[in-house]
């Protein structure tokens, strides 16, 4: 369950989560208070680290490293988030528009593609539910998450049972977007994953945006509420 935190501890916070989803390196209070010039002291900024640890929003890897955020965090960040509505670049609308001006016969397999290479994660797309596509893998295993061979492993376990995966959630899944995170996530509690169900031409279709726990939920699913504004 979480804790309330105060707004000085979610700036710091969501400050924290957002250079942590870039560099996948543990953050040091002294990164948050120079690149983001948070108008806070650097001894504050190290008080509410330890507050944060405490309330489990973060934890230290190593008793030397900076600190990562927990589950509870990124659930709390896109909360957040949702009040904030992180909207689309202009280039990337653009790049979306021109993709999905190729599709002939709801052929999306170009605007996978372009959604693969927009959020730096891997796509799946499934057509009339049971007919998947997906793309942007080597994407996946770049993550700095996924360097490991164990790890390696599970995630090519996950892409061998994504049809069923998909399968079992699909019934149950409204019309609009959706985000699962970690324990939360059907497809693995060490993934995140964004979804857009939709409905065309009468017919009903699943795409996802698939990585790792550190991923840039609010951008992922403003990909997916531009891309579900031209799917009706």
């Amino acid at each position: 369950m979480s804790i309330s935190l105060s707004d000085r501890q979610k700036l710091i916070l969501r400050t924290l989560i957002k250079e942590y989803v870039k560099s996948a390196q543990p953050v040091a209070s002294g990164i948050l208070v120079e690149k983001y010039k948070l108008d806070i002291s650097p001894a504050t900024v190290r008080n509410e680290l330890i507050s944060l640890e405490e309330k489990a929003y973060i934890y230290q890897p190593h008793t030397s490293a900076g600190r990562v955020p927990t589950e509870i965090a990124y659930l709390l960040d896109l909360e957040e988030s949702s009040l904030r509505k992180k909207d689309l670049k202009a280039a990337d609308k653009e790049i979306l528009d021109r993709a999905l001006n190729e599709v002939v016969d709801d052929n999306f397999k170009p605007v996978a593609k372009v959604l693969a290479d927009l959020s730096a994660n891997a796509v799946f797309w499934a057509f009339h539910k049971n007919d998947l596509y997906h793309t942007g893998l080597s994407n996946l295993f770049a993550q700095a998450e996924f360097k490991h061979s164990e790890v390696v492993c599970d995630v090519s376990q996950v892409i061998d049972r994504m049809e069923e995966i998909i399968d079992e959630l699909f019934d149950d899944l409204s019309e609009k977007s959706h985000a699962y995170i970690g324990s939360n996530n059907p497809f693995g509690n060490f993934l995140g994953v964004t979804l857009l169900k939709y409905r065309r031409h009468g017919v009903s279709g699943l795409v996802g945006v698939l990585g790792p726990m550190r991923m840039d939920y609010a951008r992922n699913l403003s990909l997916l509420t531009y891309l579900q504004e031209h799917l009706k």
